[in-house]
């Protein structure tokens, strides 16, 4: 590796071929294999492309920003550690960095004996346009009820869910990380959002029953 004048960074893979990281398009398979080899200037790419998506999957999974910023500093100092020895067996290296999150946050629960909490106040509802303020109220409370039973879900279905609508990932994808297949994690899917359902109407008839 060799600085440039023009603070670029140069520097050579497996193969021979050279390149210079401050122009390199962003392609995953070339920086993860200057990474592999203890670059770290190119691990460092790899550390801002992921950076964010990894502390909001810990953030809701602990509900603090602080243990989120403390855990995910951890995941990318044990994936640069251990980035020596990745090796893609179809499991692709956001995979193998969300199962590094995953294993950090439940020993991070089990060490607390304590469910995940996400406080309300750090989830913002926007209003949307030319809603009426007690249409907002409304909402507001919905979506908290929402939360509120989702934290009661085990850890797993938890998991499902973030992964799902936090990080917009696929069934495939996420199979991968929770090492389940994507039929299995399908039907996961599918039985949390009939629990969800069985909650959210037993919670009606409780209201109308008051």
């Amino acid at each position: 590796m060799k600085l440039l004048k023009s603070g670029g960074v140069i520097a050579t893979n497996s193969a021979g071929k050279v390149f210079n990281l401050s122009e390199l398009e962003y392609k995953e398979e070339e920086v993860l294999a200057l990474a592999s080899q203890g670059d770290r200037d190119a691990f460092g790419r790899l550390y801002e492309h992921y950076v964010e998506r990894i502390f909001n999957y810990v953030y809701y999974r602990t509900g603090n920003s602080h243990d989120a910023e403390d855990l995910t500093a951890r995941v990318f100092q044990r994936a640069m550690n251990h980035i020596v020895n990745y090796t893609d067996r179809g499991v692709p290296f956001s995979a193998w960095l969300y199962r590094i999150a995953h294993n950090l946050v439940a020993n991070w629960h089990r060490d607390r004996s304590r469910k995940q909490e996400i406080p309300l106040d750090d989830l913002p509802i926007l209003p949307m346009k030319g809603d009426h303020p007690e249409r907002n109220l409304v909402r507001s409370q919905e979506e908290e009820s929402l939360l509120r039973m989702i934290r009661k879900l085990p850890p797993e279905r938890q998991n499902l869910l973030i992964l799902k609508f936090v990080e917009n990932m696929s069934n495939a994808e996420i199979g991968k990380i929770m090492g389940r297949s994507e039929g299995a994690v399908k039907s996961l899917y599918h039985r949390t959002l009939l629990a969800l359902r069985d909650q959210l109407e037993d919670q009606n008839l409780n209201l109308e029953g008051e």
